[in-house]
């Protein structure tokens, strides 16, 4: 099985149980992007911002997943689930950058994908741990 469509499939597979359940400290938003033609250079580098101005803010970094053989995807980009607090961070450090912020940037990433979807997901998290959740 290629690397990363076992950890995909866990981390998808999460969303199954009730939010309330999941320990809130990792929740995660899962992100797949197919990347417009000739865009996905474009798409990367917003990516880079995007983490430089969550870092400003003080939140974890993302994880990026880059699609080398398969299905249809360009990149999988995982980040931790934000707070109200904490996004308005992050916009700040993006206006004081002189970058878009909030529904503006998000107009302007889609400039550069052709097709996405985000998914809630608690991750990562071994089977194990996830038993102990479901248990309860």
């Amino acid at each position: 099985m290629h690397k990363l469509i076992l950890p995909l499939a866990v981390a998808i597979a999460a969303i199954a149980a009730p939010v309330a359940a999941q320990p809130a400290q990792r929740e995660s938003i899962v992100s797949i992007y197919r990347a417009a033609p000739g865009q996905q250079k474009a798409l990367l580098e917003w990516f880079a911002r995007q983490d430089g101005f969550a870092k400003a803010a003080g939140v974890p970094a993302s994880q990026l997943y880059v699609h080398q053989n398969g299905a249809s995807w360009d990149f999988v980009w995982i980040q931790p689930k934000t707070t109200e607090a904490q996004d308005k961070a992050i916009d700040d450090a993006a206006k004081a950058a002189g970058q878009l912020a909030g529904p503006k940037m998000g107009l302007k990433l889609r400039e550069y994908i052709a097709e996405h979807s985000d998914t809630l997901a608690v991750g990562p998290i071994s089977a194990d741990e996830w038993l102990k959740v479901v248990g309860q």
